[in-house]
């Protein structure tokens, strides 16, 4: 009978594969969503989840000889912290791990939102050129941007507007040096910016709160943008927001259910839509799983976690 000497690890969610390959030479890898009955989840010491998705309880439960959630992502959203610090494991998240990336996609999303890059393309294949419908575009120059949330990745979209000569405000819960303007509420920030950027961590405090009055608050030349999380955005008041003309575009890199449904968003007008891939460039998966090797490296070897979640 041959024995396995490899410390066990699961990796949760099938769109966390990639990570499978960097670290089978040191641990014996499952898959949780093709694992249900495998004997080998009871060994398991390390479950690697991505923050955005609910942690599976039952199979928490199911793992005796757990010991560490490490969390492949910056945002953990999904792990109910209290309720896995009681059973006595150890969290992980991942830090500094794509921050640039995200923030690179969403001033990518304002270009081609105020150049009309993805309408101006379809003019040319379509033979309209000159196209009688094209508008005049708007220079980036002077945009009023505002920034919910100047964490991590809210602070590298700041620098990069600013480079931009933008105008850069921001709103969260706490005041923070920095050499922006804080607004005095989310509200004032939209009503003051021709660009609301969602950059900040989700919790049970804020789903929604990007609804109806920040929306039209915004406004119908105003341009909102999620990089975040999809719960932090009313969904059904952003698609009337569209289709009404009382909000100008949106670009949505993140949404409430992922796979969102795409008849969601059928015929919705001045919409970016991309399927959450802001952070997901070759460099940053390379740090992630860079990270995740030396966070698992650290709890096998009973020494502190480089980024432990606080």
């Amino acid at each position: 009978m041959v024995v396995n000497t490899k410390p066990v690890v699961c990796l949760a969610h099938r769109h966390l594969s990639f990570l499978g390959a960097g670290l089978r030479d040191r641990y014996d890898v499952i898959t949780g969503w093709e694992a249900s009955d495998d004997p080998r989840l009871r060994e398991t010491q390390a479950l690697v989840v991505a923050g955005e998705v609910p942690l599976d309880k039952a199979l928490v439960q199911g793992m005796p000889a757990l010991g560490l959630v490490a969390c492949a992502s910056t945002g953990y959203d999904g792990i109910d912290v209290a309720w896995a610090r009681s059973l006595g494991l150890q969290l992980s998240h991942a830090r500094h791990v794509n921050d640039g990336d995200v923030a690179d996609h969403a001033l990518g999303c304002i270009i081609g939102h105020y150049r009309d890059l993805v309408r101006g393309g379809d003019f040319v294949r379509s033979g309209e050129w000159p196209a009688p419908g094209t508008r005049i575009n708007r220079s980036l120059a002077g945009l009023r941007l505002g920034i919910m949330g100047l964490g991590d990745i809210g602070l590298a979209v700041a620098e990069r507007a600013t480079a931009f000569r933008m105008d850069v405000a921001w709103w969260g819960p706490r005041e923070k040096d920095t050499p922006w303007r804080r607004a005095a509420s989310l509200l004032t920030l939209a009503d003051e910016s021709d660009v609301l950027v969602v950059t900040a961590r989700s919790d049970a405090t804020n789903h929604g709160v990007v609804g109806r009055k920040v929306i039209e608050a915004i406004g119908a030349a105003g341009l909102l943008v999620n990089v975040a999380r999809g719960r932090l955005v009313d969904e059904d008041a952003l698609v009337a927001g569209l289709r009404s003309g009382r909000l100008g575009g949106a670009a949505l890199d993140v949404f409430q259910e992922e796979p969102t449904p795409a008849s969601k968003w059928q015929d919705v007008p001045n919409l970016i839509l991309t399927p959450h891939t802001a952070g997901r460039t070759q460099e940053s998966l390379g740090r992630i799983s860079d990270q995740l090797r030396g966070n698992l490296a650290a709890f096998f070897g009973d020494r502190p976690l480089l980024t432990p979640i606080r």
